[in-house]
C-alpha cells in the first residue's frame, strides 16, 4: 500500500546524521524577522508543513519573503506592521504557527481570521485568549468556545496590571504573548499562574527575542516583564540550529544498534531536547556531546528509568519506545501536555506499544511500559496524523523486528526526508 512504510528487520547501523533545522526556531524567527526592522536572512532553516504554514501565511500578510535557491530565507521587516489588515489564514495542524500568529495579529489592528486542521480545532487556546481579553483584544470564537477558529478585529489595548496566563497545559501560549507584546510598545507584566511547563522552549523564545533586540526581565518561573517602547530589530543573518527533538531518533539508533554521530546540536544548543541524551546515558549509553555534534554508541542492554520529562515532553515519545528494549519498567511522568498535541500521545503511544505486547499503565500525566518477553513482529503501527509517532516506532526495526508504519508521510510536519536519512545509516 502506498499509505504504509514496511521496515525490514536491521541488526547494525552507523554514520553520521545531519540534522534538518528546528521546527521550534525556524517559526520563531520566520515571525521575529517579519515583525522587526530591517531584513533578515535565516540560515539553514527548516523546510516542512508546518513552517511552510508559517511563510504562506505571512506572505498573506504581505511580508516580503523570498527563498533563495540554497535554501536560506530573505525577510524584510514590516517594522511591527503587518501591510494587509485584512486576511483569512489557514494554519493547519502547525501549533508552532497558529498561537503565535494569534497574539501577533491581536495587536496589528486588523479584521483576520484564523482557522486550522480538524485537529487544531480540537486543541485548546483558551488560555491565551482569556490573556489576550486581559489587554482589551477583540477576539472571539467562531465555533466552539476554548478552541479555534478565531476571529480577530481591531481594538484598543489597554493595560490594567499584570497579565495573567496559565503555564500548565502549553509553553506555546506564554510564547506567543512573549513575542507579541512588543507590537504594543507598552511595558506588560506577565504572571504565570501554577506551574509552567516545558520550560526550555520559554528559553528559547526569550533567547531569540534578545537576538532581535528585546531582553525581558525573568523573575523565577513566576513573572515576566517586557520593556515599554522597544522594538525589534534584525540582526543581520541569524542560524537555525538541529532539530533536537529529531535527533532523538538518530541517538537512539545508536544506543540499540550502533555508532552514529548527530551534527546540527551540541553543547551550545539552545534547545531543551538536547538533554535526551542525558536521559539516554540514565539508561546506560555511552554519549559524547561535542560543539557541533553528538555521538552515541550500541549498548547491549537498556535499563528502565523513571523520568520527569517535562523539559524534554517531544524526545520523551523516543524514550517511551526505547522502554520496550529496557530491562525492567519504564515510568515517563510530568507528561500531561502530550495530551493535547497532534494527537492524544499518551493514549497513543500506550495503544500501539500494546500492539507490540507491551504491558502499558497510562494515567493523566504519566506513561509505565514493562517490556515483553518477545516482541511481536509485523505488527502496523498507526500514527494518528502525528510525525513523532511515525519516527518513534521506525526504531523497532532497528532491533531485527519488521515493523510496518501506516501514513508515514505524517513526517512531512517536521522531517520529510526522515526514513531516506534512517535507511542511510542502516547496515546491510
Amino acid at each position: 500500500m502506498a499509505n504504509q512504510k514496511k521496515l525490514k528487520a536491521v541488526q547494525s547501523v552507523s554514520g553520521k546524521v545531519t540534522l534538518p533545522g528546528s521546527k521550534s526556531i525556524t517559526n520563531r524567527i520566520l515571525l521575529l524577522s517579519a515583525m522587526a526592522d530591517g531584513i533578515t536572512t535565516m540560515i539553514g532553516p527548516l523546510v516542512s508543513n508546518d513552517t511552510r504554514h508559517m511563510i504562506e501565511a505571512l506572505v498573506k500578510l504581505q511580508v516580503d519573503l523570498k527563498q533563495k535557491d540554497n535554501g536560506d530565507i530573505l525577510i524584510h521587516g514590516t517594522r511591527g506592521s503587518f501591510k494587509n489588515k485584512s486576511a483569512e489564514i489557514f494554519l493547519g495542524n502547525a501549533g508552532t504557527a497558529f498561537r503565535p500568529l494569534t497574539a501577533a495579529l491581536s495587536f496589528s489592528n486588523g479584521q483576520y481570521t484564523l482557522s486550522g486542521s480538524p485537529r487544531m480545532h480540537e486543541r485548546p487556546i483558551k488560555d491565551l485568549v482569556d490573556a489576550l481579553l486581559q489587554l482589551n483584544v477583540d477576539i472571539k470564537y467562531l465555533n466552539q468556545d476554548g478552541y479555534p477558529p478565531l476571529n480577530i478585529s481591531p481594538s484598543e489595548i489597554v493595560i490594567q496590571g499584570p497579565i495573567k496566563i496559565r503555564g500548565d497545559i502549553s509553553s506555546q501560549f506564554l510564547t506567543a504573548l512573549l513575542m507579541a507584546i512588543p507590537l504594543t510598545k507598552k511595558e506588560v507584566v506577565i504572571e504565570i499562574v501554577g506551574d509552567l511547563i516545558s520550560k526550555p522552549y520559554i528559553d528559547i523564545t526569550l533567547n531569540l527575542m534578545a537576538r532581535f533586540g528585546i531582553h525581558v526581565k525573568k523573575i523565577g518561573w513566576e513573572n515576566f516583564i517586557i520593556p515599554g517602547s522597544s522594538k525589534y530589530v534584525s540582526p543581520g543573518e541569524i542560524f537555525v540550529e538541529g532539530d533536537a527533538s529529531s535527533a532523538s531518533y538518530f541517538l537512539a539508533a545508536g544506543a540499540l544498534a550502533g555508532d552514529i554521530e548527530v551534527k546540527g546540536i551540541g553543547k551550545n544548543s539552545i534547545q531543551g531536547d538536547v538533554k535526551f541524551a542525558e536521559a539516554l546515558e540514565l539508561m546506560g549509553a555511552d554519549i559524547n556531546i561535542l560543539e557541533g555534534s553528538i555521538q552515541v554508541s550500541k549498548i547491549e542492554t537498556l535499563q528502565a528509568i523513571s523520568l520527569d520529562c517535562n523539559h524534554i515532553p517531544d524526545a520523551a515519545m523516543t524514550l517511551a519506545v526505547l522502554a520496550l528494549f529496557a530491562k525492567g519498567a519504564t515510568k515517563l511522568f510530568n507528561i500531561g501536555s502530550w495530551r493535547v498535541k497532534e494527537t492524544d500521545r499518551i493514549k497513543a503511544m500506550a495503544t500501539e506499544l500494546r500492539k507490540l505486547g507491551a504491558a502499558v499503565i497510562e494515567g493523566e500525566d504519566f506513561i509505565e511500559i514493562t517490556p515483553p518477553l518477545r516482541i511481536k513482529e509485523h505488527v502496523e503501527i498507526d500514527t494518528y496524523d502525528d510525525h513523532r509517532m511515525a519516527m518513534c516506532f521506525s526504531l523497532v526495526s532497528l532491533k531485527n523486528i519488521p515493523i510496518t508504519i501506516n501514513d508515514p508521510a505524517c513526517v512531512n510536519k517536521t522531517f520529510p526526508t526522515y526514513f531516506e536519512v534512517l535507511e542511510s545509516i542502516v547496515k546491510t
